[in-house]
């Protein structure tokens, strides 16, 4: 049986913020909503960078 590569963290942190966005996108519009979706859409957006940020200092 043929193992997998593993996906590069790199990667995986856009994958994490690509689905954040898509489920943000489905939740009803409510004024929360729309407020609470902008700080998590930021959040997990900001893993992958500070990931990238990391790399390039070392």
């Amino acid at each position: 049986m043929k193992k997998e590569k593993p996906y590069d963290l790199g990667e995986r942190t856009f994958l994490f913020a690509l689905a954040v966005a898509k489920l943000v996108n489905k939740l009803p519009k409510t004024l929360s909503n729309i407020e609470y979706s902008k700080q998590v859409i930021k959040s997990s957006d900001s893993v992958g960078a500070n990931y990238t940020l990391r790399r390039a200092k070392t």
